[in-house]
């Protein structure tokens, strides 16, 4: 697949929140899984890239890749 990027501006914002707050469980609970969901997480925040929605683009209903947009 040639375009990456499928996550709009709001869905950036509520991953970042997202991680954050895995970050917290994790220092809470001394859970190594919730750090690494957190980690990747805020990855998929600053690519502007939801593995989800690459595997599944039928559930991505806006996507913000131009290119993914033009036929």
């Amino acid at each position: 697949m040639e375009c990456k990027k499928n996550l709009t501006t709001s869905g950036r914002i509520l991953r970042a929140l997202f991680a954050l707050i895995l970050f917290f469980v994790s220092y809470e609970t001394k859970s190594k899984l919730a750090l690494i969901a957190g980690l990747f997480t805020l990855f998929e925040a600053a690519a502007s890239w939801c593995v989800v929605f690459q595997f599944f683009p039928s559930l991505n209903k806006k996507n913000s890749c131009n290119k993914c947009n033009k036929k």
